[in-house]
């Protein structure tokens, strides 16, 4: 049976979520800037299922790899995203997956982290909504101040119907 990590140890650094969505890679530049102004390292964090989780390179017909497989492939995945983000390189950044759903991991890691930061809305949220609801569930239960970065009309994507064609 394989162990999956469902949890980090965050103490003393920012930790922020990331789901591979605009708005939480704007949380993980906010979150890095300010990691750097207060000297604090950064944690940043995916939470994945097995449904979420990307095709491991071993999948194959009539072959599911161990979700040991699935978690390394969730990591890597995070990995590149957080390179693509060119990041501050006075900060020292850790990159972590989470097996379970996003409000309860990061709250679950809270406990003695300098701050929580994770993005208005992510790739589940309606569109519309203030805040999703992970930024919600961690706002009423994380052990650590949270920051929940907002999204600036500039930054909101298109209408999900633009360049849909009505013929």
């Amino acid at each position: 049976m394989d162990t999956l990590v469902t949890r980090i140890d965050a103490s003393g650094a920012i930790l922020v979520g990331h789901d591979g969505s605009s708005q939480s890679s704007l949380a993980v530049h906010w979150a890095a800037d300010l990691a750097s102004r207060l000297g604090v390292g950064l944690h940043v964090v995916r939470t994945w299922t097995l449904s979420s989780a990307p095709r491991p390179s071993t999948w194959g017909v009539g072959y599911v790899p161990p979700l040991s497989e699935f978690e390394t492939a969730v990591l890597e995945q995070l990995r590149e995203d957080v390179a693509g983000l060119q990041l501050r390189q006075d900060v020292e950044v850790d990159c972590h997956v989470l097996h379970g759903a996003a409000g309860r991991r990061l709250v679950e890691s809270s406990p003695g982290a300098e701050m929580l930061v994770v993005g208005s809305r992510g790739i589940g949220g309606f569109r519309g909504l203030v805040i999703g609801s992970t930024a919600g569930q961690v706002i009423g239960h994380a052990e650590c101040p949270v920051v929940v970065v907002p999204v600036t009309a500039a930054e909101q994507p298109a209408e999900p119907d633009a360049g849909i064609s009505r013929d």
